[in-house]
């Protein structure tokens, strides 16, 4: 049974985070399924929920965050700890199966991972990714001003309507 909570981040100065939505975290957002990859099943179920721009690979083993989009990760195999929020945020592991889903500016990096580990990964539809490293030189005013501008989604990537971004970034 699929468990969510949201994890919100303080400003981190060289990762802005997000000041009004939290992170999401999705523990067995998709269980095995018979004669199925799971990285096909999280590119269907992503898109089936109006997110698109799906890719496969592993995760940035830097500090870096999104100043133009939201981004969902699954994980369709293997393991991975990620430090969420920049340096005084928060290590997680994602285990197969688990979700989590990133608000732009929101800086994620992979500390450790199993060799098998497979990512799927995607955005809302309309949306484009950018890439800001921690050590990159920017305007701050303005990537934060581009992360608060970020619209939120018509759907959870997981849960669609009824998914806990409703729940969570209602008030975004």
């Amino acid at each position: 049974m699929m468990k969510s909570s949201a994890h919100p981040f303080a400003d981190a100065g060289d990762i802005p985070n997000n000041p009004a939505l939290p992170l999401l975290l999705y523990r067995n957002a998709l269980v095995q399924q018979d004669g199925t990859d799971r990285a096909s099943a999280f590119e269907r179920l992503f898109t089936s929920h109006g997110w698109g721009g799906t890719w496969r690979n592993g995760m940035y083993p830097f500090h870096h965050y999104h100043s133009t989009a939201h981004e969902v990760l699954g994980i369709a195999s293997g393991n991975v700890t990620v430090q969420l929020g920049g340096e005084p945020g928060l290590a997680v592991e994602l285990d197969t199966g688990d979700a989590v889903l990133i608000p732009a500016g929101v800086g994620h990096k992979r500390l450790k991972s199993s060799p098998d580990l497979i990512v799927v990964g995607a955005y809302p539809h309309g949306q484009r990714w950018d890439l800001i490293r921690a050590d990159d030189v920017v305007d701050g005013a303005a990537v934060r001003a581009r992360i608060r501008s970020v619209d939120i989604p018509t759907e959870d990537p997981i849960s669609g309507s009824k998914g806990p971004l409703r729940m969570h970034w209602a008030a975004g």
